[in-house]
Protein backbone atom coordinates (compact mmCIF):
# COMPACT_ATOMS: atom_id res chain seq x y z
CA UNK A 1 0.00 0.00 0.00
CA UNK A 2 2.81 2.41 0.88
CA UNK A 3 6.12 2.89 -0.91
CA UNK A 4 9.13 4.74 0.47
CA UNK A 5 9.26 7.03 -2.56
CA UNK A 6 5.71 8.08 -1.75
CA UNK A 7 6.62 9.31 1.73
CA UNK A 8 6.89 12.92 2.79
CA UNK A 9 8.54 14.77 5.63
CA UNK A 10 6.78 17.37 7.71
CA UNK A 11 6.90 20.95 6.48
CA UNK A 12 5.65 22.38 9.79
CA UNK A 13 8.01 24.28 12.03
CA UNK A 14 9.00 22.76 15.36
CA UNK A 15 6.76 24.88 17.59
CA UNK A 16 3.67 24.18 15.48
CA UNK A 17 4.39 20.43 15.54
CA UNK A 18 4.86 20.47 19.30
CA UNK A 19 1.62 22.37 19.76
CA UNK A 20 -0.31 19.93 17.56
CA UNK A 21 1.18 16.88 19.24
CA UNK A 22 0.51 18.21 22.74
CA UNK A 23 -3.12 18.81 21.78
CA UNK A 24 -3.44 15.30 20.37
CA UNK A 25 -2.00 13.75 23.52
CA UNK A 26 -4.47 15.73 25.62
CA UNK A 27 -7.59 15.16 23.50
CA UNK A 28 -7.21 11.67 22.03
CA UNK A 29 -9.37 8.83 23.25
CA UNK A 30 -6.41 6.46 23.26
CA UNK A 31 -2.67 6.47 22.57
CA UNK A 32 -0.78 3.59 21.00
CA UNK A 33 2.96 4.00 21.48
CA UNK A 34 5.22 2.23 19.01
CA UNK A 35 8.79 2.22 20.28
CA UNK A 36 11.99 1.23 18.52
CA UNK A 37 15.69 1.26 19.34
CA UNK A 38 15.92 5.00 18.76
CA UNK A 39 13.96 5.64 21.96
CA UNK A 40 16.50 3.82 24.13
CA UNK A 41 19.36 5.43 22.24
CA UNK A 42 17.89 8.84 23.00
CA UNK A 43 17.62 7.79 26.66
CA UNK A 44 21.38 7.13 26.71
CA UNK A 45 21.60 3.43 25.93
CA UNK A 46 24.23 3.78 23.23
CA UNK A 47 25.70 0.58 21.77
CA UNK A 48 29.02 2.14 20.77
CA UNK A 49 31.50 4.79 21.79
CA UNK A 50 32.28 5.56 25.43
CA UNK A 51 29.68 3.20 26.86
CA UNK A 52 31.01 0.31 24.79
CA UNK A 53 34.61 1.01 25.80
CA UNK A 54 33.64 1.21 29.47
CA UNK A 55 32.27 -2.33 29.59
CA UNK A 56 33.91 -4.15 26.67
CA UNK A 57 37.40 -2.71 26.16
CA UNK A 58 38.96 -6.16 26.74
CA UNK A 59 36.80 -7.72 24.02
CA UNK A 60 37.63 -4.82 21.72
CA UNK A 61 41.36 -5.32 22.34
CA UNK A 62 41.26 -9.09 21.82
CA UNK A 63 38.80 -9.39 18.92
CA UNK A 64 38.48 -5.92 17.42
CA UNK A 65 34.77 -5.74 18.25
CA UNK A 66 33.62 -2.13 18.00
CA UNK A 67 30.02 -2.09 19.26
CA UNK A 68 27.68 -3.98 21.57
CA UNK A 69 25.32 -5.14 18.85
CA UNK A 70 27.92 -6.90 16.67
CA UNK A 71 29.63 -8.40 19.73
CA UNK A 72 26.54 -10.44 20.45
CA UNK A 73 27.06 -12.37 17.18
CA UNK A 74 30.78 -13.05 17.54
CA UNK A 75 31.79 -16.79 17.45
CA UNK A 76 33.50 -16.97 20.84
CA UNK A 77 35.89 -19.84 21.53
CA UNK A 78 33.99 -21.29 24.49
CA UNK A 79 30.64 -21.10 26.30
CA UNK A 80 32.46 -19.53 29.25
CA UNK A 81 33.67 -16.65 27.09
CA UNK A 82 30.33 -16.36 25.28
CA UNK A 83 28.52 -15.87 28.59
CA UNK A 84 31.15 -13.45 29.88
CA UNK A 85 30.18 -11.21 26.96
CA UNK A 86 26.46 -11.81 27.19
CA UNK A 87 26.23 -11.39 30.96
CA UNK A 88 27.72 -7.91 30.57
CA UNK A 89 25.44 -7.09 27.67
CA UNK A 90 22.40 -8.26 29.60
CA UNK A 91 23.43 -6.47 32.78
CA UNK A 92 24.08 -3.02 31.34
CA UNK A 93 21.04 -3.05 29.04
CA UNK A 94 18.51 -4.79 31.29
CA UNK A 95 19.46 -4.44 34.95
CA UNK A 96 20.74 -0.84 34.94
CA UNK A 97 18.71 2.30 34.29
CA UNK A 98 19.29 4.52 31.25
CA UNK A 99 21.18 7.75 32.01
CA UNK A 100 18.30 10.03 31.02
CA UNK A 101 14.71 10.25 32.28
CA UNK A 102 13.29 9.80 28.77
CA UNK A 103 11.02 6.87 29.61
CA UNK A 104 9.77 8.48 32.81
CA UNK A 105 8.99 11.66 30.87
CA UNK A 106 7.02 9.63 28.34
CA UNK A 107 5.02 8.02 31.13
CA UNK A 108 4.25 11.43 32.61
CA UNK A 109 2.84 12.52 29.25
CA UNK A 110 0.49 9.55 28.85
CA UNK A 111 -0.30 8.79 32.48
CA UNK A 112 -4.05 8.80 33.02
CA UNK A 113 -4.73 8.14 29.33
CA UNK A 114 -5.89 4.88 27.82
CA UNK A 115 -2.51 3.89 26.38
CA UNK A 116 -0.75 0.76 25.16
CA UNK A 117 2.88 0.14 24.16
CA UNK A 118 4.03 -1.98 21.23
CA UNK A 119 7.83 -2.23 21.18
CA UNK A 120 10.66 -4.09 19.51
CA UNK A 121 13.00 -3.07 22.35
CA UNK A 122 14.21 -5.80 24.68
CA UNK A 123 15.71 -3.74 27.50
CA UNK A 124 12.73 -3.56 29.90
CA UNK A 125 12.97 0.23 30.12
CA UNK A 126 9.21 0.73 30.08
CA UNK A 127 8.62 -1.34 33.20
CA UNK A 128 11.63 0.15 34.97
CA UNK A 129 10.11 3.59 34.35
CA UNK A 130 6.79 2.53 35.88
CA UNK A 131 4.64 1.64 32.87
CA UNK A 132 1.87 -0.84 33.63
CA UNK A 133 3.04 -4.33 32.61
CA UNK A 134 -0.46 -5.14 31.34
CA UNK A 135 -0.14 -2.34 28.80
CA UNK A 136 3.11 -3.58 27.22
CA UNK A 137 3.83 -5.97 24.37
CA UNK A 138 7.51 -6.81 23.87
CA UNK A 139 7.33 -8.46 20.46
CA UNK A 140 11.01 -9.38 20.07
CA UNK A 141 11.86 -10.83 23.48
CA UNK A 142 13.56 -9.67 26.66
CA UNK A 143 17.19 -9.46 27.75
CA UNK A 144 16.02 -10.77 31.11
CA UNK A 145 14.83 -14.12 29.75
CA UNK A 146 16.55 -17.29 28.59
CA UNK A 147 15.13 -20.19 26.59
CA UNK A 148 16.26 -23.60 25.39
CA UNK A 149 18.39 -23.23 22.25
CA UNK A 150 16.62 -26.15 20.51
CA UNK A 151 13.96 -25.20 21.77
CA UNK A 152 12.56 -28.39 23.27
CA UNK A 153 9.67 -26.60 25.02
CA UNK A 154 7.90 -23.23 24.94
CA UNK A 155 8.97 -21.73 28.23
CA UNK A 156 11.30 -18.88 29.22
CA UNK A 157 13.38 -18.41 32.37
CA UNK A 158 14.37 -15.33 34.38
CA UNK A 159 18.13 -14.88 34.33
CA UNK A 160 18.81 -12.07 36.82
CA UNK A 161 20.37 -14.09 39.65
CA UNK A 162 22.68 -16.08 37.36
CA UNK A 163 23.66 -13.01 35.34
CA UNK A 164 24.65 -11.14 38.49
CA UNK A 165 26.80 -14.09 39.54
CA UNK A 166 28.38 -14.17 36.08
CA UNK A 167 29.22 -10.48 36.37
CA UNK A 168 30.76 -10.86 39.82
CA UNK A 169 32.61 -14.13 39.27
CA UNK A 170 33.98 -13.88 35.72
CA UNK A 171 37.75 -13.67 35.26
CA UNK A 172 39.89 -13.26 32.14
CA UNK A 173 36.77 -12.82 30.02
CA UNK A 174 35.27 -16.12 31.16
CA UNK A 175 32.54 -17.14 33.58
CA UNK A 176 32.89 -20.22 35.79
CA UNK A 177 31.89 -23.37 33.92
CA UNK A 178 29.23 -24.22 36.50
CA UNK A 179 27.38 -20.98 35.62
CA UNK A 180 26.99 -21.83 31.93
CA UNK A 181 23.19 -22.27 31.63
CA UNK A 182 21.72 -25.56 30.41
CA UNK A 183 18.11 -26.36 29.60
CA UNK A 184 16.48 -27.96 32.67
CA UNK A 185 14.44 -30.26 30.40
CA UNK A 186 16.82 -31.58 27.72
CA UNK A 187 20.23 -30.40 28.91
CA UNK A 188 21.06 -28.47 25.74
CA UNK A 189 22.59 -24.97 26.02
CA UNK A 190 20.30 -22.12 26.94
CA UNK A 191 20.21 -19.04 24.75
CA UNK A 192 18.74 -15.55 24.78
CA UNK A 193 15.01 -15.10 24.32
CA UNK A 194 15.58 -12.65 21.47
CA UNK A 195 13.94 -12.99 18.07
CA UNK A 196 16.66 -13.76 15.52
CA UNK A 197 15.34 -16.90 13.80
CA UNK A 198 12.57 -19.50 13.93
CA UNK A 199 13.74 -20.87 17.30
CA UNK A 200 12.44 -17.81 19.18
CA UNK A 201 10.10 -18.94 21.98
CA UNK A 202 6.77 -17.18 22.26
CA UNK A 203 5.73 -18.23 25.75
CA UNK A 204 2.44 -17.80 27.62
CA UNK A 205 3.36 -14.27 28.64
CA UNK A 206 4.08 -13.33 25.01
CA UNK A 207 0.69 -14.58 23.82
CA UNK A 208 -1.14 -12.91 26.71
CA UNK A 209 0.45 -9.57 25.79
CA UNK A 210 -0.36 -10.12 22.09
CA UNK A 211 -4.01 -10.72 22.99
CA UNK A 212 -4.14 -7.54 25.09
CA UNK A 213 -2.67 -5.59 22.17
CA UNK A 214 -5.23 -6.99 19.74
CA UNK A 215 -8.02 -6.15 22.19
CA UNK A 216 -6.75 -2.56 22.48
CA UNK A 217 -6.74 -2.20 18.69
CA UNK A 218 -10.21 -3.70 18.44
CA UNK A 219 -11.66 -1.36 21.08
CA UNK A 220 -10.25 1.76 19.46
CA UNK A 221 -10.54 0.83 15.79
CA UNK A 222 -12.84 3.76 14.97
CA UNK A 223 -12.02 6.17 17.78
CA UNK A 224 -9.80 9.24 17.99
CA UNK A 225 -6.53 7.37 18.51
CA UNK A 226 -3.00 8.74 18.44
CA UNK A 227 -0.39 6.43 16.93
CA UNK A 228 2.80 7.74 18.57
CA UNK A 229 5.85 6.24 16.88
CA UNK A 230 9.18 6.81 18.66
CA UNK A 231 12.58 5.86 17.26
CA UNK A 232 11.40 3.17 14.87
CA UNK A 233 13.86 2.54 12.04
CA UNK A 234 13.57 0.62 8.79
CA UNK A 235 14.92 -2.77 9.91
CA UNK A 236 11.54 -4.24 10.85
CA UNK A 237 8.91 -1.76 9.58
CA UNK A 238 6.24 -4.46 9.35
CA UNK A 239 5.94 -4.64 13.16
CA UNK A 240 5.18 -1.01 14.01
CA UNK A 241 5.63 1.51 11.19
CA UNK A 242 3.57 -0.07 8.40
CA UNK A 243 0.67 -1.14 10.66
CA UNK A 244 0.54 2.38 12.16
CA UNK A 245 0.36 3.90 8.66
CA UNK A 246 -2.32 1.44 7.57
CA UNK A 247 -4.49 1.90 10.66
CA UNK A 248 -4.24 5.68 10.33
CA UNK A 249 -5.27 5.52 6.67
CA UNK A 250 -8.34 3.44 7.54
CA UNK A 251 -9.51 5.72 10.36
CA UNK A 252 -10.20 9.41 9.57
CA UNK A 253 -10.21 10.19 13.31
CA UNK A 254 -6.72 8.79 13.83
CA UNK A 255 -3.48 10.79 13.99
CA UNK A 256 -0.02 9.44 13.25
CA UNK A 257 2.93 11.11 15.00
CA UNK A 258 6.54 10.16 14.29
CA UNK A 259 9.47 11.44 16.35
CA UNK A 260 12.77 10.17 15.03
CA UNK A 261 15.98 12.08 14.46
CA UNK A 262 16.82 11.71 10.77
CA UNK A 263 13.94 9.35 9.95
CA UNK A 264 10.69 11.22 10.58
CA UNK A 265 8.46 10.73 7.56
CA UNK A 266 5.05 9.43 6.53
CA UNK A 267 3.21 8.40 3.34
CA UNK A 268 1.49 11.06 1.31
CA UNK A 269 -1.81 9.22 1.83
CA UNK A 270 -1.90 10.18 5.53
CA UNK A 271 -0.19 13.58 5.24
CA UNK A 272 -3.19 15.48 6.64
CA UNK A 273 -3.32 13.17 9.67
CA UNK A 274 0.40 13.16 10.41
CA UNK A 275 2.86 14.99 12.65
CA UNK A 276 6.52 14.27 11.83
CA UNK A 277 9.22 15.69 14.08
CA UNK A 278 12.80 15.21 12.96
CA UNK A 279 14.52 15.75 16.30
CA UNK A 280 15.98 13.93 19.28
CA UNK A 281 13.17 12.13 21.14
CA UNK A 282 14.33 13.08 24.63
CA UNK A 283 14.44 16.78 23.68
CA UNK A 284 10.95 16.61 22.17
CA UNK A 285 9.47 14.91 25.23
CA UNK A 286 11.01 17.54 27.49
CA UNK A 287 9.48 20.24 25.30
CA UNK A 288 6.07 18.56 25.43
CA UNK A 289 6.20 18.53 29.22
CA UNK A 290 6.71 22.27 29.46
CA UNK A 291 3.57 23.90 30.82
CA UNK A 292 1.99 20.45 30.83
Amino acid sequence: MFLRNQTIKSTENFSDSIKRLREEIETSDAILIGAGAGLSTSAGFSYSGERFEKYFSDFHKKYGITDIYSGGFYPYSSPEEYWAWWSRQIYINRYTDPPKSTYRNLLELVNGKDYFVLTTNVDHCFQKAGFNKKRLFYTQGDYGLWQCSEPCHKKTYDNENTVLRMINEQKNMRVPTELVPKCPVCGEPMTMNLRSDETFVQDEGWYAAANRYEDFIRRHRNSHILFLELGVGSNTPSIIKYPFWQMTAKNPKAVYACINYGEAFCPDQIKRQAICINMDIDSVLCELLKNN
